[in-house]
């Protein structure tokens, strides 16, 4: 069975039916997803914007680093990074790291019902090079610090409440959070050539509860494809020892990136060997679920893999650090595609890519912009007719 076959099988049957709505086919590994024509066909020529889209998609700029946010008084911050979308009554709000140091944070924007900006304002200031992070089941954003010894912290997308520093959750060079509210745990990525993937098991799940818990670390075999289990880190304050080398038998991943949490599946990119990795969390076993080495024919479309998010399709959109400034689609039938290309922009990155809670719209930033300075970042809105 196929992954869209599976998960299909788990809308009509429920989980039970399935093994994590993953790539799985009996006992063997799939193999990892290959180049093809994607969902929605070819892109087009450059916009006004300077991105390619597939026919029937818009874009938009909502935002410029150094400026005033359209429509607003607050001026967006440099080197925009991850993201996330937040339902705000029949609106929605989209945050944004700044991926600066010393004085990183992340911002926010208010969109109205049809989609205009109400608003912008800050939720988190003082902090270093905030990178990626992810969203909680309770509604706030994990702000990860990608520094030794880094933070994360959760904040308040409304801007209501001060953000917290949550030292329970390890000090490492974090880049993205992940939750999983089956297991009520957090699945968190590390960007160092020999970082770890780790999980926070908080003592209370919930609003307030990652004051408190215990960090664990995957571990595994040295192969790209396994079982793993989780080990408690003994030390997350991550000093004198760092946390990746406390644990002996801990997999090492090679520059960890973005995380994405669906289905009983996480799935994780490491950048400095250009893959995606999933680990089926009912079998308690990882595989690869693209790399760029295995391609069998034609051009490798996914290079300098960063930022990863899902739609609930069960696509999975992962955007490039490098390459040439695509969003790539991995369809759940293991096929791999552009999505979206940035002209002119080679000294920038993709960041930050995010859905609208209907689905309908995705954000993501140019981080450098055409300038390839951190205050040149762009902020994107794209519209069109994503599959539901």
């Amino acid at each position: 069975m196929e992954r869209r076959t599976l998960l299909r099988a788990a809308v009509l049957g429920g989980s039970s039916a399935v093994l994590g709505g993953t790539l799985w086919r009996g006992a063997a590994y799939a193999a990892p997803a290959q180049p093809g024509t994607g969902p929605y066909g070819a892109l087009g020529s450059p916009d006004a914007n300077g991105v390619r889209l597939p026919s029937g998609f818009t874009s938009r700029v909502i935002a410029r680093s150094g400026q005033p946010v359209t429509g607003t008084s607050y001026t967006w911050h440099s080197a925009p990074d991850g993201g996330a979308c937040y339902a705000d009554g029949t609106g929605w709000i989209y945050v944004s790291n700044s991926e600066i140091n010393p004085s990183g944070g992340t911002s926010a924007v208010k969109f109205s019902s049809a989609g205009a900006i109400t608003g912008a304002y800050r939720i988190l200031s003082g902090t270093r090079q905030n990178c990626a992070g992810g969203r909680t089941p309770w509604n706030t954003w994990l702000s990860c610090e990608e520094v030794s010894l880094g933070y994360v912290y959760e904040t308040d997308p409304w801007g209501v409440n001060a953000a917290v520093r949550r030292d329970a959750m390890g000090r490492f060079k974090h880049e993205a959070a992940a939750a999983d509210p089956v297991r009520k745990v957090v699945y968190l990525t590390e960007d160092e050539t020999n970082g770890c993937l780790y999980r926070f098991v908080p003592t209370t799940w919930g609003s307030g509860g990652l004051s408190a818990g215990t960090l664990q670390v995957l571990v595994a075999g040295t192969a790209t494809s396994g079982s793993f289990t989780w080990a408690n880190v003994p030390d997350p304050d991550g000093s004198p020892t760092t946390t990746r080398t406390q644990v002996s038998g801990s997999k090492k991943f090679n520059g960890g990136e973005g995380c994405h949490y669906a289905d009983d599946t996480v799935w994780f990119t490491t950048k400095g060997d250009n893959r995606v990795w999933q680990l089926n969390l009912s079998a308690n076993t990882y595989e690869l679920a693209y790399d760029d080495s295995l391609v069998t024919s034609g051009t490798a479309p996914l290079t300098g893999v960063d930022n990863i998010t899902g739609t609930a399709s069960g696509d999975l959109f992962v955007a490039e650090d490098g390459g040439n400034m695509e969003i790539c689609v991995i369809t759940p039938d293991d096929v791999i595609a552009p999505f979206l290309r940035v002209d002119g922009q080679s000294g920038s990155e993709i960041t930050g890519p995010a859905f609208s809670p209907d689905g309908t719209r995705l954000y993501f930033s140019s981080q450098r912009g055409t300038s390839g300075s951190s205050s040149g970042g762009i902020t994107y809105e794209v519209r069109g007719p994503f599959r539901a």
